[in-house]
């Protein structure tokens, strides 16, 4: 298995090294490389993504990865749309909870910045709000650093800042007193 390293500003399907992109299922990584690697006789280039703050490097191969849905940083005007988002009014299905913490589950490792903003607004907690379960707690956390990687990163500010700027969003949304619960066939007037 023989690894060559490609020239640093080497380009690929529109990515190139040293490009901040989403990868669904992890997040906000940096294309460090693009590599050529011989995998059973056969010649396979690869994207080396590194993810800082999972201390995680991934290679995926660049055939790949736009059927992957990997895709480059939102446009400063579709993290204002997310951030809108959250400021809505809470969508909670009257469905069990294993059903909805799948559904958001799966929201959260699309890597689409809209459903990660929905499932952040839907599991939200204000003060005044009774607490959430452990299962709850971790999905919202999950998805609020999600969506605060990429502002981070699309508005170069730290997750710090960004984290705050999501709570400042959240609680411009309607009264935060009542969680509001609708069923499927309200869903559809909305």
């Amino acid at each position: 298995m023989t690894i060559q390293q490609k020239k640093p500003s080497a380009a690929r399907h529109g990515f190139k090294t040293g490009e901040s992109i989403v990868y669904p299922a992890h997040g906000v990584g940096t294309i460090t490389a693009i590599e050529e690697q011989e995998v059973a006789g056969m010649k396979l280039e690869l994207f080396v993504i590194d993810f800082e703050k999972d201390k995680m490097r991934l290679k995926v191969p660049v055939a790949k990865a736009m059927s992957i849905g990997m895709r480059k940083l939102s446009e400063t005007d579709f993290v204002d749309r997310a951030l809108k988002v959250v400021q809505g009014k809470a969508r909670v299905k009257r469905t069990m909870w294993s059903r909805r913490a799948q559904e958001y589950d799966a929201k959260i490792n699309s890597g689409d910045l809209i459903s990660i903003a929905e499932v952040v607004r839907d599991l939200y907690r204000a003060e005044n709000q009774p607490e959430q379960s452990y299962s709850e707690r971790q999905l919202y956390e999950a998805a609020l650093d999600r969506m605060a990687r990429e502002i981070a990163a699309v508005n170069k500010m730290s997750e710090t800042e960004a984290v705050r700027l999501v709570e400042v969003n959240l609680n411009k949304g309607p009264k935060r007193g009542k969680v509001v619960e609708e069923d499927d066939s309200q869903d559809e007037a909305a």
